[in-house]
């Protein structure tokens, strides 16, 4: 019994090893998606840069529509806020411009207050190409180890991916309608 049981911790012992090990690589994490849009570059940058049209490419609020939306602030320039509360207010915070270059960069930092407290900055770089107008989306987030932790056991960092890449199709359906 009592070689089974000290097996049984030190199998534990290795899986937390490894998944802490795992989670180091997760501390600093860095998720770029990108996508090109049949459209005019300055109507990609407004759709972007006016929180007031977020609602129209939200992954978040094409998962739970009953979520609840404020703006404030000046719509399009640094300071302007998009607050939310959603999933029955176990969902809730904002996000706000951090700086806009008219020549095709918004950045935006998030302060997600529950279900957990976190603050991913998302800058997006537009870009005019040949084929349509380039969307370049740079996602980062900081993290304690313990978070990312938690982030490698449940598979988040493929949940983000997928959140970030549905966020910009949602665009460019809007767009391009």
């Amino acid at each position: 019994m009592k070689k089974i049981l000290l097996m049984v911790v030190l199998a534990a012992i290795c899986c937390l090893g490894f998944g802490f090990f795992q989670a180091q690589k997760l501390q600093k994490l860095k998720i770029t998606k990108s996508v090109v849009i049949s459209a005019q570059k300055n109507q990609v940058f407004d759709m972007i840069r006016y929180l007031n049209n977020f609602p129209k490419w939200s992954p978040f609020l094409a998962a739970d529509p009953s979520q609840k939306i404020k703006i404030t602030g000046i719509d399009g320039s640094v300071g302007a806020q998009y607050h939310w509360v959603g999933n029955k207010g176990e969902d809730v915070g904002y996000q706000e411009i951090m700086k806009v270059d008219s020549s095709g960069f918004i950045g935006l930092k998030c302060f997600i207050e529950k279900p957990f407290k976190a603050q991913p900055i998302f800058n997006y770089t537009i870009e005019q190409t040949t084929n349509g107008v380039e969307v370049k989306q740079d996602f980062y987030l900081e993290s304690e180890i313990v978070d990312a932790f938690f982030m490698w056991a449940f598979g988040a960092v493929k949940e983000m991916e997928n959140t970030n890449e549905q966020g910009l199709e949602l665009l460019k359906k809007s767009l391009e309608k």
